[in-house]
């Protein structure tokens, strides 16, 4: 499953649907992890963009990886507007036990901070700003990066 919702995530319906679509796969263990906007630094809600074939290509890469280990990744996220306290981000993890499936979980979530083409803004009083320091430059982003020639 991968999900891009306008606006924020009905956390309950995904994880439900999630689990009744995979429950029966004989799988040991269904963990996931759910990303919430908190109320900190005068933030009313946060706005995000998202570049979403190069996403599903990201995500495309991951699900490859760990179905060799037998292992099943669900994933959502918003775009546009998410008010405080409400979800933004939501992913789920099927393995064959919980040590391995834990431990996709965090490099998943860690790798997702690092390399996901998604942008964030922080809404205050009635102001968007870019969350410069709160976000991490992709690798070969930008013209001039590596991998061009002019």
């Amino acid at each position: 499953m991968f999900k891009i919702v306008d606006g924020s995530l009905d956390v309950v319906k995904l994880y439900e649907e999630c689990f009744k679509s995979y429950k029966h796969k004989n799988y040991g263990a269904f963990l996931s992890f759910c990303g919430i906007v908190r109320a900190e630094d005068n933030i009313k809600a946060l706005s995000f963009d998202i570049y979403e074939k190069l996403l599903l290509s990201w995500f495309s890469q991951w699900q490859k990886k760990v179905e060799k280990e037998g292992i099943l990744l669900c994933f959502a996220h918003s775009k546009g507007d998410v008010y405080l306290h409400e979800s933004s981000f939501f992913v789920a993890v099927f393995s064959k036990n919980r040590k391995e499936g834990l431990i996709t979980l965090n490099d998943f979530v860690e790798d997702f901070k690092a390399n996901a083409p998604i942008w964030k803004y922080d809404f205050i009083g009635e102001e968007k700003i870019y969350a410069k320091n709160r976000s991490i430059k992709l690798k070969n982003a930008g013209l001039l990066g590596k991998n061009v020639s002019l």
